[in-house]
């Protein structure tokens, strides 16, 4: 035998004898690794979103009743203001001159009134007077009825110097009111909000000063499609229903546009009884408790509505797999293989699951995590993940 293959042969054996008594095996194929689980029904929670803005349930447009010159400006914008507090001051000057004439007026028609009386009594004395004399037969009845007749003018006189008094006590008042009117006080607490004038501005009752927001409850007012209505109201549309199903909704929450949850749940409180034609849908108002003045009116967000659902399947999103318009599951078949199966879901919005509405069965195994990697009649089980339970 050539020498020279003879050692060929001995160094193959030398090194196939060195590998095995080092322990080196060679790598074996790793099957793929694949998550699965049974799909069975059970109940979740919804949130439906609402785009929705604020306001103040007691927002109040604040304009003058006079006319007149701005003469002080008490407030800020943006400053929290009891109810009752002084906001605007206008120039009273000449509704103290008006309060100062209605008042001689008042005190003139007073003393013609007192001057009609003294007349009136006096022509009273004089009729009764001429009245027995008339009776004893000493004054003609000429003089008796002229007594009465003087008495009876002066008893209209007294009845129109009242009327005169009457209406100068009205222009007092009116007079003492307007002057009140000089001095804006705020009607409710709140927070002032743009404040467009200045002071010295000449302003009228047509003038906006500014608008106090009262800020301690706040209402989101947002829209509902009919069609939700239908769904959650589906005992009746009377009155006692509406009151019994809006009592029976979930709490609410507002969320602000930058992402922030504000911390207090809301209600809803008010549902407008008519259907927008043009957008089908209902006004509805969502009251949210305000007490650190955290919501201001006018800011927009969303109204987010809890809406359960019961027994209904729910899937991970990761086992859903888009494919252009389609929305495809892969199911596990009995010979461990997977196989693409279209299914229509419902997203929840938690970012997380879905509900499958069609295309899937009660007690189905599907892939969930590592479904976007599997291949039509891949294997995806093997024996000892086929047995473990999910």
């Amino acid at each position: 035998m050539n020498s020279n293959k003879i050692c060929t042969w001995m160094c193959t054996i030398l090194a196939m004898a060195m590998m095995n008594a080092c322990g080196v095996d060679i790598p074996k194929e790793k099957p793929s690794s694949f998550e699965t689980m049974t799909v069975q029904k059970s109940d979740i929670e919804v949130p439906i979103k609402y785009s929705a803005k604020m306001k103040g349930q007691a927002d109040v447009t604040i304009m003058p009743q006079v006319s007149g010159q701005l003469m002080k400006i008490c407030v800020t914008e943006g400053q929290q203001v009891r109810k009752g507090q002084t906001l605007f001051v206008i120039d009273s000057r000449n509704a103290q001159h008006e309060l100062e004439s209605a008042r001689a007026n008042l005190q003139a028609a007073n003393a013609n009134l007192q001057a009609a009386i003294s007349q009136a009594n006096s022509a009273k004395l004089e009729y009764e007077s001429n009245k027995n004399l008339y009776e004893k037969k000493i004054v003609s009845n000429y003089m008796l009825e002229s007594s009465l007749n003087t008495y009876k003018q002066a008893q209209a006189t007294v009845s129109q110097a009242r009327a005169s008094v009457s209406q100068a006590q009205t222009a007092v008042n009116r007079a003492r009111v307007n002057l009140g009117f000089c001095t804006i006080t705020s009607p409710v607490s709140g927070v002032i909000g743009e404040i467009p004038v200045y002071a010295g501005d000449q302003v009228t009752p047509m003038t906006q000063l500014t608008i106090v927001s009262g800020n301690q409850k706040m209402e989101a007012e947002f829209s509902i499609p009919e069609s939700v209505l239908e769904a959650g109201m589906s005992s009746g549309y009377t009155q006692t229903d509406k009151a019994r199903n809006m009592a029976n909704l979930p709490d609410v929450t507002f969320v602000m546009k930058n992402g922030t949850e504000y911390p207090i749940k809301g209600r809803i409180s008010t549902l407008t009884g008519v259907v927008n034609a043009t957008t089908g849908s209902l006004a509805c108002k969502a009251t949210f408790p305000n007490p650190d003045g955290i919501l201001y009116s006018g800011i927009q967000g969303t109204v987010v509505i809890p809406y359960s659902h019961h027994d209904v399947m729910v899937i991970p999103q990761a086992a859903v797999v888009r494919l252009q318009d389609k929305s495809l599951v892969y199911k596990v078949k009995a010979d461990s293989t997977a196989t693409a199966i279209t299914v229509i879901t419902t997203d929840v919005g938690n970012g997380k699951d879905v509900i499958v509405t069609d295309g899937l069965n009660v007690g189905d195994r599907i892939v969930t995590v590592g479904a976007n990697n599997v291949q039509e009649g891949q294997r995806v089980l093997y024996p000892a993940a086929a047995n473990k339970k999910d």
